[in-house]
């Protein structure tokens, strides 16, 4: 039986949904009894040059010719960001077809509309790509763990800048160039905000926390920040401690209280998350039952991202030979609070400016006895022009102390700023 697909965006990852599903065209027969066909793509220029062979007669630059078209029975969407993907998606939904879209933004900020409409329709809403890429993330949270309580998700779930902080420990760079070079090869946009900012990395992990905790998670309860005011001399502290800096994000549940959480972060080098280099992806799931688990490999690219896809359309055709639909969509999402206080006790790390002269350090001390902090490592290095630098590593407190350290340590005139901040990871258990 032949199925007929119609393709939202032909972009890179649109692409790469074309070739592969042109190169698994026999597997994919022979495993689901069904060969699909990609035989509408939607496009904003029906003349730019997609280095993939496409008939002109494929292409259109009208959506109605996919969504209303009723021999289209799946749609995939590749076209990324809020409007009009999530406008084709529920049209598309509502319209009786199965949707397979690779978009993190949308799921991560109206996942829950978009599967109570599926739900309604009796269709498919499959999303693997929106997460990790190649990386099978979504569905094992989804089905495999399902027996399973999870209480930690940690990962590194942004390539871009994984690239930019693995450059900036390997060459010594600073930010802006390594970020520039990863714009030169494609890892960054031009405007990476989403990326360096860590916003990115929070809406993915709003999905892989909503899943992984069963609980309804929005994204405003994520606490996030980016890399931007990581510095080459603070891969160099790290390294000087044992440590490189990682833009992680953490999630955690203790008997129903959430902690969400995007932050650049210092990793112990034993730590198996150090060696994920590169544009490279990794997540960590700890389930009471299974133990930890990690997933590993390629977060992004055209023919990566393509292979969630293309793994979606054959679970979507399997569901259609047996006549059946969302099998494993949200069902009941009970309510878990989200700790306002930033989650359980940390090591922190501390980078600051402060006036070179005698005493300066003392008090630094009394105000961090006063509010409870204990310093484990401190580190000094004379600057130029009367400046001091200062780097202290704490012992493990709360984020709420340090937060209030900082305050305070902002309305200290011999300190002139406080330049980066940053949790430290322990090791595994």
């Amino acid at each position: 039986m032949d199925i007929r697909i119609g393709l939202l965006g032909c972009g890179t990852v649109g692409a790469g949904v074309i070739d592969l599903m042109r190169k698994r065209s026999n597997k994919i027969s022979d495993m689901t009894g069904m060969r699909p066909s990609i035989t509408r793509v939607l496009v904003r220029d029906l003349t730019k040059e997609r280095g993939i062979d496409l008939d002109g007669a494929m292409l259109t630059t009208n959506p109605d010719d996919i969504l209303s078209d009723p021999d289209i029975r799946i749609v995939i969407e590749t076209i990324g960001g809020i409007e009009p993907a999530r406008s084709y998606i529920l049209t598309a939904l509502k319209a009786g077809k199965h949707v397979i879209t690779a978009n993190k933004d949308l799921i991560a900020l109206h996942g829950s509309e978009i599967i109570e409409t599926a739900d309604a329709a009796g269709v498919d809403i499959l999303y693997e790509a929106a997460v990790g890429g190649a990386i099978p993330l979504i569905r094992p949270l989804k089905e495999s763990l399902t027996a399973n309580d999870i209480t930690d998700l940690l990962g590194i779930i942004n390539g871009t800048t994984n690239y930019i902080l693995t450059q900036m420990t390997e060459t010594g760079a600073d930010f802006s160039e390594a970020l520039k070079e990863a714009q030169d090869l494609g890892y960054a946009e031009a405007d990476p905000t989403s990326d360096v900012d860590g916003l990115d990395a929070a809406r993915k992990l709003t999905i892989l926390a909503t899943i992984g905790f069963h609980a309804k998670v929005n994204l405003s309860e994520v606490e996030v920040s980016g890399i931007r005011s990581v510095t080459a001399a603070d891969v160099k502290y790290a390294s000087e401690i044992g440590c490189v800096i990682k833009l992680l994000a953490s999630g955690t549940d203790r008997n129903g209280i959430l902690s969400l959480r995007v932050s650049p972060t210092l990793v112990p080098k034993q730590h198996p998350l150090a060696g994920v280099s590169g544009s490279y992806n990794a997540l960590f799931v700890r389930g009471d039952a299974s133990g930890d688990l990690m997933f590993f490999g390629r977060g992004a690219g055209s023919l990566p991202t393509a292979s969630s896809v293309v793994g979606d359309v054959i679970e979507a055709l399997r569901n259609m030979r047996l006549n059946v639909s969302g099998r494993v969509s949200q069902m009941v999402m009970p309510h878990k609070t989200v700790d306002p206080d930033g989650g359980s006790a940390l090591r922190h790390y501390l980078r600051m400016s402060v006036v070179d002269q005698p005493g300066v350090f003392a008090k630094i001390a009394g105000l961090c006895g006063d509010e409870g902090l204990s310093m484990e490592t401190v580190l000094q290095k004379r600057a130029s022009k009367g400046t001091a630098e200062v780097v202290i590593v704490t012992h493990e407190v709360k984020p709420e102390v340090i937060r209030r350290v900082v305050e305070a340590f902002r309305q200290m005139p011999s300190i002139k700023s406080i330049d980066c901040v940053m949790p430290v990871q322990p090791m595994t258990e």
